[in-house]
């Protein structure tokens, strides 16, 4: 799945809230303060927050470590998305929550594909004729 916005087509204000938003539910999912089973039972990565130019919404991509049960993790995240929004709001303070919308980050799966692509004996020999 492609993401639309590149950070460098976001504000600074954005991309600094994006960023406080990650902090906290990374803070969150270390310290286990969510009351699932699920998410106590895997390490999960947060590893971009996207802000919508109003701050209202957030997509949050995640990734369990070693990428294991992503949809089983994901699901979980969504169902207690209630808690995560509520805590974001009293930590960031800003005047309204953002909707938080959690997705699995699938930009890890697209490098090993280009990765192997690249790795393809043809396209190394034809890497290696250039030089």
């Amino acid at each position: 799945m492609a993401r639309h916005s590149k950070p460098e087509d976001q504000s600074v204000r954005l991309l600094k809230v994006g960023e406080r938003v990650r902090h906290i539910l990374s803070e969150l999912l270390a310290r286990g303060e969510a009351h699932d089973d699920v998410l106590r039972a895997h390490n999960i990565s947060v590893t971009e927050v996207r802000m919508s130019p109003d701050l209202r919404n957030a997509k949050v991509y995640v990734k369990p470590l070693l990428g294991e049960d992503e949809d089983v993790v994901v699901k979980a995240l969504r169902t207690n998305t209630a808690f995560f929004q509520r805590e974001v709001a009293q930590r960031l303070g800003l005047k309204f929550a953002p909707k938080l919308q959690f997705r699995a980050d699938e930009s890890f799966d697209e490098a090993s594909r280009i990765e192997a692509l690249l790795d393809d004996p043809k396209v190394r020999r034809d890497l290696d004729d250039e030089d």
